[in-house]
C-alpha cells in the first residue's frame, strides 16, 4: 500500500505567528508511520513547510496515488481536514481517508461526514496498525478499539485507553529533513554569533500529567503520568543529528525519579545536547537539585505556567500553585542558569483595569520569554461544558487555538484585540535575548525582527478572524 501522511498549514495568522518563531517535527506522523509494517510504502507531506501549501497537495495526490491518507490536526485546523479530505475523495476516489489527532479524540463527531472513512481517537500507533492490516485483507473498519466509523457507528464513550508508553514504537524521522524545523533558543551566556533559530528535534519522555488543571484535558486523555523507559528515550535522543531537543511532555520533571533516573543515563552515555522542556513551579520549588542537575547536562530553558498574577484566578482554575510559588521557581531557574519562558492568560472577561494589572506585572518581572493566550478550556472538560452555552460563534472549532475568545468579551471586541495585542508587544520586550549583550548574525537579526511584526500584528487583529457582527461588540 502507498500510504500519505499529512500535516495541514494552518489558515489562522496567530498561528502562523507563533511558526515564526516556532516550527517543529510532525513528531506524531513519525510515530503513525513506525507502527506501519514496513513492506508498505510511507510519505509524510507537511504543509507547513510549503509555499504554495494546496499545489504541494495536488501533486502528491497525483504523484504518488495514494491508498490510504492519513491526517492529524487540531481542532482550528479541523475544517481545514474536511477540506484536504473531500479533495481525496475528488482525486482519488479509490483511496481510504483517517483522521487522527487532538480534534479527532476530543470531537469526533465533528468529523462525521462521507469523505472520511475513520476517525482515530487517543494514541494512534495500535489503531493505524489495525486499520492497515484489515484495508490489506480486504476487512471493514468496523469493531476496531480507538476508531469511530463516521455515520456508522457512535464513538465511544470517553477516551480511549492510553497504551504503556513501552509498546510504542520510535518515531520515523527518515520521512522528513530534520534541518527544516526549528526553535528560537534563548540561554544564558549566549556566545556571540551563536544561532538563534537551530535546527530542533522533538522529543516525547512521557506522557500525561499528575495535576488537575481544570482547563486542560490532559488528565483526561491519560488519566496518569506515564513516562517512557529511560533507555528508549537515552537511544531517541542519542541517535538524534540536531544538538537541540525540544522536549514536547507535559511535565517533564514531575516524576523526580524519572527524570533523574534520564539525567544520569544521558550523562553516563556522554549523550551531549542543548534542552527545552516544561516544568511547573511547584517542581521547581519542590526538587531544585534536579534542575540543577540538568542544567549541568544541557538544560538552557524551561516553560512555566504563570497563568495569572493572582491568586484567586489560579485557584479557580486548579492551578495548584501561588503567584509567590511562581516568583520563587523563576528565581530559582535565572540562578541555575536556565532561562524561563512564562506562559500567561488573559480571559475574555478581561476589563482594561485587568490587562493594565498584568502588563504591570509582566513589566516587573524579572527577564524571561513570555507568551499570551486566551483561556479557552478544552473540548471534554467541564469548563468547557459550562463555557459552552455562552459561546459566540456558529462554529468555535474554526478559533480554537487558545489565542482567540471563544465568549463574549468584556471590552468591545476590537479594542480586546489592540489591549491584547500591545501585551504580547511588551512581551516581547522581556526576552533574555535583548538583556544580553552579544553579537548575532545577520540573518537571524532580520529573521526576528520580521517574525515579531507578523506575531504582534496578528494579535492585535484577531478581531478580522469573527463575522462582522461581532466585531463592533
Amino acid at each position: 500500500m502507498r500510504i500519505l501522511l499529512v500535516k495541514p498549514r494552518a489558515r489562522l495568522r496567530t498561528i502562523l505567528g507563533v511558526q515564526g518563531f516556532q516550527l517543529l517535527e510532525p513528531i506524531e506522523l513519525g510515530y503513525i508511520a513506525a507502527a506501519v509494517p514496513r513492506r508498505h510504502e510511507v510519505r509524510v507531506l507537511d504543509l507547513r513547510l510549503a509555499r504554495a501549501p494546496e499545489r504541494s497537495y495536488m501533486a502528491a495526490l497525483r504523484g504518488f496515488r495514494p491508498d490510504l491518507v492519513g491526517f492529524t490536526g487540531y481542532s482550528h485546523e479541523a475544517s481545514i481536514v474536511k477540506r484536504l479530505a473531500a479533495t481525496v475523495r475528488r482525486e482519488q476516489p479509490g483511496a481510504k481517508v483517517v483522521v487522527g489527532g487532538h480534534h479527532a479524540t476530543v470531537a469526533p463527531r465533528d468529523y462525521d461526514i462521507e469523505s472520511i472513512d475513520a476517525v482515530v481517537r487517543g494514541e494512534g500507533c495500535t489503531p493505524i496498525a489495525a486499520i492497515v492490516k484489515a484495508l490489506e485483507a480486504g476487512d471493514v473498519l468496523m469493531g476496531i478499539p480507538g476508531v469511530h466509523v463516521p455515520l456508522m457507528s457512535e464513538p465511544e464513550e470517553g477516551f480511549p485507553h492510553f497504551p504503556d508508553p513501552a509498546t510504542l514504537p520510535a518515531p520515523r524521522r527518515d520521512l522528513w529533513d530534520w534541518r527544516r524545523y526549528h526553535s528560537v533558543w534563548a540561554r544564558e551566556g549566549m556566545r556571540d554569533w551563536q544561532p538563534l533559530f537551530p535546527p530542533t528535534a522533538m522529543v516525547r519522555s512521557s506522557f500525561g500529567c499528575k495535576m488537575k488543571c481544570s482547563f486542560c484535558i490532559v488528565p483526561h486523555l491519560f488519566g496518569r503520568h506515564m513516562p517512557r523507559p529511560v533507555d528508549s528515550v537515552v537511544d531517541e535522543i542519542a541517535s538524534l543529528p540536531a544538538e537541540h531537543v525540544y522536549f514536547c511532555d507535559d511535565e517533564n520533571f514531575i516524576d523526580e525519579t524519572f527524570a533523574w533516573e534520564l539525567a544520569e543515563a544521558l550523562a553516563r552515555r556522554g549523550v551531549r545536547k542543548r534542552y527545552f522542556a516544561w516544568a511547573r513551579s511547584t517542581t521547581v520549588n519542590r526538587a531544585p537539585e534536579l534542575l540543577k542537575r540538568w542544567h549541568e547536562i544541557g538544560l538552557d530553558g524551561a516553560f512555566l505556567g504563570f497563568e495569572f498574577p493572582d491568586d484567586e484566578a489560579l485557584r479557580k482554575v486548579a492551578k495548584g500553585t501561588t503567584v509567590a510559588a511562581n516568583e520563587r521557581a523563576h528565581e530559582t531557574l535565572r540562578a541555575l542558569g536556565i532561562v524561563v519562558h512564562a506562559g500567561f492568560m488573559v480571559r475574555p472577561e478581561h476589563s482594561r483595569s485587568d490587562f493594565a494589572r498584568l502588563a504591570d506585572y509582566v513589566r516587573r518581572m524579572p527577564p524571561a520569554q513570555c507568551s499570551f493566550t486566551v483561556c479557552t478550556p478544552s473540548p471534554g472538560t467541564a469548563d468547557y461544558e459550562a463555557m459552552r452555552p455562552r459561546i459566540w460563534v456558529d462554529n468555535p472549532f474554526d478559533l480554537h487555538d487558545c489565542m482567540h475568545p471563544l465568549t463574549p468579551t468584556t471590552v468591545p471586541l476590537k479594542e480586546f484585540a489592540r489591549l491584547y495585542g500591545d501585551q504580547v508587544a511588551a512581551g516581547t520586550a522581556k526576552t533574555p535575548l535583548r538583556h544580553g549583550r552579544h553579537a548575532l548574525r545577520p540573518g537571524d537579526i532580520a529573521h526576528v525582527v520580521a517574525a515579531e511584526l507578523r506575531y504582534r500584528h496578528a494579535f492585535r487583529t484577531i478581531y478580522r478572524d469573527y463575522p462582522r457582527g461581532l466585531r463592533a461588540r
